[in-house]
C-alpha cells in the first residue's frame, strides 16, 4: 500500500503521524518482534517431538521446524530459525506462547516439589526426630518403616564412603509416598 505524501503546509486529517504519514511501527519496534520471534521459534525447535505433536501448529510452520531439527551446519539453522520467524509473523503466536508458558510453569513447579523432597531426605538422613515426626503424619505405617529402613542404610552407604543407592532409593519411596501431599 503507498503512503501518501503531504507538502509542507498541507494538512489531511486522515493521517496518523507527525508529518502527516500514516507511520506503522518503528524499524527498531520490528527488529524487536522479529528477535521475539525467532526466540519462540527456537523454544518450538527444542520441544520433545511428543510436546511439539500436542501443539495446533500450522502446516507450514511444523515443516519449517521439523526441518531446522534436522539442520546441523551452523549458519544454515541460523537461517532456517529466521525463516521459522517469517512464517511466525503470519500465524497467532499467542496460544503458542501459552502453550510454552504453561509447559515452563510445570517445569518450575516440578523442580519446587524435587527441592522439596530433596530437603525431606538431608532431614531423614540427618535422623532428625522432628523430620522423623512430621512425615510419620503423611504417611503410612508400613512406608515409614522402608523409609526409617532406607535411611540407615544410606547412612551406612555414607559412612563405608560408597555409592549412594540408597539414598537414591529413599528419594525415590518419598517421591512415591508424598505424591499427593504438600511439601
Amino acid at each position: 500500500m503507498a503512503r501518501k505524501q503531504a507538502f509542507p503546509g498541507e494538512f489531511d486529517g486522515d493521517q496518523d503521524g507527525p508529518d502527516g504519514l500514516d507511520e506503522g511501527p518503528s524499524k527498531s519496534e520490528l527488529k524487536r518482534q522479529d528477535r521475539d520471534l525467532r526466540a519462540l521459534g527456537v523454544e518450538l525447535v527444542e520441544l520433545p517431538a511428543a510436546e511439539l505433536d500436542g501443539l495446533e501448529l500450522p502446516e507450514k510452520l511444523r515443516d519449517a521446524v521439523d526441518a531446522c531439527r534436522r539442520i546441523t551446519a551452523h549458519g544454515a539453522r541460523l537461517r532456517q530459525e529466521m525463516y521459522i520467524a517469517k512464517v511466525m509473523r503470519n500465524v497467532d503466536v499467542e496460544p503458542i506462547r501459552a502453550a510454552l508458558a504453561r509447559r515452563s510453569e510445570n517445569d518450575r513447579q516440578r523442580v519446587r516439589r524435587e527441592h522439596g523432597l530433596e530437603q525431606w531426605r538431608e532431614r531423614l538422613l540427618a535422623d532428625e526426630t522432628a523430620a522423623w515426626a512430621e512425615i510419620a503424619q503423611k504417611v503410612e505405617p508400613a512406608i515409614l518403616q522402608q523409609l526409617r529402613s532406607l535411611a540407615r542404610q544410606a547412612r551406612a552407604e555414607q559412612a563405608a564412603s560408597r555409592p549412594p543407592a540408597a539414598a537414591r532409593q529413599l528419594f525415590r519411596r518419598l517421591r512415591e509416598a508424598l505424591e499427593n501431599a504438600e511439601i
